[in-house]
């Protein structure tokens, strides 16, 4: 049995915030942030995943912690394809793997361009085939819907790059839309409120953890405050500043505005038919900005729908692409099919 492990099939999950990389037969094996440190003289790469993730916004000159990925899309091919390459090496640890199958989930909206850049990265980092996957339909079988039904099933995965609305059904998207304002919108739009109100120079990973333990969607029964740090613009010195969770709100406003915005426009364009079935299942949340607090509750007070979200949204769309590669036979007509490959 020991041989079937060479070449082992995988998934990948190539987001803009984290990468996830699920092997055939032992399930989800890394979940990493997608940042890649390289030293800029050299052109070297010092450090990818949680390590280059601590670099960010703390590094000398010479050293740049870069997410090769932007709004869902590779902005750096060859850092992409280092990252790949790493990620791929700490699964297989033997030098002399056989090529592995490989699937790979993109945004929906995403270009031929784009998409052609993605496989291409993929067999630069050593894949023997590439297959792509649109992420809402990853999404959707990792969560457990019933894709192959004839039964309308929408979904909506708040990534870090991009926020992807579908509705699915018989095994393919009936109408989807992909915005490109998610996880990383939000933590902007946070400093640029903190400059605005407080004057307050925030860093990425500040603006993040604020995110995280402030943010909300939805008025909470009892609304937290914290106690924030950064630089002072006007006097250019260390500051601490107090936020409620309340008014931390007010910041997150515009782009939670434009999610909400695209799941509207999805629900109009479904068939009447689907609308029905997702009146009765509701729709369901994936992806991490699933788990800013009350957006379930923000949603369904906004459409009139019932909002779940999934079990484990950070991995729902891995653990779809590595259903496709588990049963590959059967999820076949789910992935885009490939033109031949020059």
């Amino acid at each position: 049995m020991a041989s079937s492990f060479v070449g082992r099939d995988m998934a990948v999950d190539l987001g803009t915030a984290n990468t996830l990389v699920y092997v055939r037969g032992k399930g989800v094996v890394l979940d990493e942030p997608s940042v890649v440190a390289m030293n800029t003289t050299t052109g070297e790469v010092l450090a990818v995943g949680h390590e280059a993730k601590r670099m960010i916004g703390r590094t000398p000159d010479n050293i740049a912690a870069i997410r090769p990925l932007k709004d869902g899309v590779i902005a750096d091919f060859e850092a992409t394809e280092q990252m790949l390459r790493y990620f791929i090496q700490q699964v297989h640890r033997r030098r002399y793997f056989a090529k592995p199958r490989m699937v790979i989930c993109v945004p929906s909206g995403i270009t031929a361009v784009e998409q052609r850049a993605v496989k291409e990265a993929g067999y630069r980092a050593g894949a023997r085939k590439v297959y792509i996957v649109e992420e809402p339909m990853a999404a959707a079988i990792g969560a457990g819907l019933p894709v192959h039904e004839a039964t309308g099933n929408m979904i909506v995965d708040v990534g870090g790059g991009t926020t992807e609305v579908a509705v699915i059904s018989l095994g393919g998207i009936v109408t989807s839309m992909s915005v490109r304002t998610a996880g990383d919108d939000l933590d902007r739009a946070i400093i640029a409120w903190m400059k605005k109100e407080f004057s307050l120079m925030l860093g990425e990973r500040t603006a993040e953890e604020m995110k995280m333990t402030l943010g909300s969607a939805f008025p909470l029964p009892n609304e937290p405050e914290a106690e924030i740090r950064g630089r002072d613009m006007v006097s250019g010195l260390p500051r601490t500043v107090v936020v409620s969770s309340a008014e931390l709100r007010r910041a997150l406003e515009e782009p939670l505005h434009n999610i909400i915005d695209a799941v509207r426009s999805t629900l109009d364009q479904t068939p009447p038919e689907l609308a029905g079935d997702i009146m009765d299942r509701g729709i369901v949340l994936t992806g991490g900005g699933a788990l800013l607090r009350g957006l379930d509750e923000r949603l369904r007070h906004e459409t009139g729908m019932p909002v779940h979200v999934a079990e484990d949204p950070l991995s729902s769309v891995a653990f779809g692409a590595g259903k496709c590669v588990e049963e590959f036979e059967a999820l076949q007509q789910v992935l885009v099919s490939d033109v031949r490959r020059f």
